[in-house]
């Protein structure tokens, strides 16, 4: 589907990009699909709820991006797929997947991305959202602790010993893949306007574009 624009939008835990998201689907509504890196982490289900708790799961690794590829591919396609989705209580996948429709514009999420290359090659625009790293951390331990039930030991324990070292050696050198590196992601309304206008050219194309 020739019409169909894929975009990235990558950078650290905590970095905005959720924000951007939330943006961009609320300007083009039932023209975006969100398919999400997080959903694809493996599984681990020979391992203890314990032992799948002390794994790194901020290393490229701890991802099936293969499976996530493939999906993408199928969607660009125009095939309807079926997402895994990730207990972050449970450290496994949930039973039940996620039916994603291909879209005009389908929204590539994830904070490793850009670290592969035969996924950044499935994608048309790529973008990072660059954050001080004090406020990735206190946005990091407010969701983890109100939305995935952890404790703050456990996040503060979690971000020292795998999310601080991968970010440096994996997230931020695959910086330099990135078309566009934003600052503060959604709340950046000159890059906001910027993205809107380069997607909207591209799916003005067929005239499908949703009424503002």
């Amino acid at each position: 589907m020739s019409n169909i624009i894929v975009l990235g939008i990558a950078g650290g835990s905590g970095s905005g990009k959720t924000t951007l998201m939330k943006n961009l689907i609320a300007r083009f509504k039932d023209d975006v699909t969100v398919i999400s890196h997080d959903n694809y982490y493996r599984p681990y289900d020979n391992l203890t709820i314990e032992e799948r708790k002390k794994m790194n799961y901020d290393h490229p690794d701890a991802f099936d991006t293969e499976m996530m590829i493939e999906h993408l591919a199928q969607l660009k396609s125009g095939q309807t797929v079926y997402s895994p989705i990730y207990d972050f209580t449970t450290y496994s996948r949930r039973e039940e997947t996620e039916r994603l429709e291909p879209k005009k514009v389908i929204l590539v999420e994830g904070i490793l991305i850009y670290q592969n290359k035969a996924l950044c090659k499935q994608m048309d625009i790529k973008i990072f959202v660059d954050t001080d790293a004090d406020v990735r951390l206190i946005r990091r331990i407010r969701r983890d602790v109100s939305k995935r039930g952890r404790s703050l030991d456990s996040v503060l324990s979690q971000y020292l010993g795998t999310v601080k070292p991968m970010h440096e050696q994996f997230v931020e050198p695959s910086k330099k893949n990135a078309d566009l590196v934003v600052l503060e992601g959604g709340k950046n309304l000159v890059a906001l306007d910027m993205i809107i206008g380069r997607i909207e050219k591209q799916i003005a194309k067929t005239g499908d574009v949703a009424a503002l």
